[in-house]
């Protein structure tokens, strides 16, 4: 991939941080599986300076509950016109079009992602979204695909030596 500059990622939450799956109980949606993995990606771009945001088409408070844990401050669910709550999350944090990310998986990412300066995607998103994307990540959504993108673009960037942890020597 190469360096196009990125201030704020937007992310899409079902096939993107989850695998997809939705469990339903008789009272709703119960659960979501997470990536551990993404989770420290996420907060290595954050070190960086890039700002995160969540953009669903579906509402969870578990969503809300994961975004809380990662810092996230900026979740827009249950959102069926993407591109517009895309431009108004870009305008609230201030960042141009050009300088947004947006990590999507399926065919309602794919007007708001083409929006973006920096496009990405697991390796199991729609044909049509992996056509437009920079980055194609070889892991599939919610194993790692979210976490793969943020090392390869904080690489690029030149940033990944400044943020990512490093060994305990012994003296």
């Amino acid at each position: 991939m190469d360096y196009h500059p990125m201030r704020l990622l937007v992310l899409d939450v079902d096939g993107t941080l989850t695998d997809g799956g939705i469990y339903m109980g008789p009272d709703g949606e119960v659960c979501k599986r997470f990536s551990a993995r993404d989770g420290l990606g996420l907060k290595l771009l954050q070190t960086a300076g890039v700002e995160l945001a969540i953009l669903t088409g579906r509402r969870s408070r578990i969503v809300e509950n994961r975004a809380a844990e990662l810092g996230i401050t900026r979740v827009v669910q249950g959102v069926a016109g993407k591109p517009a709550a895309l431009r108004a999350l870009a305008e609230e944090a201030g960042v141009p079009l050009a300088e947004t990310g947006y990590m999507g998986d399926d065919l309602n990412d794919l007007a708001a992602m083409s929006l973006c300066g920096v496009r990405a995607c697991p390796a199991d998103a729609a044909p049509e979204v992996r056509a437009i994307c920079q980055f194609v990540s070889d892991l599939p959504g919610g194993q790692g695909a979210v976490r793969q993108f943020c090392e390869v673009w904080l690489r690029a960037a030149g940033r990944w030596e400044r943020v990512s942890p490093r060994p305990v020597t012994a003296q």
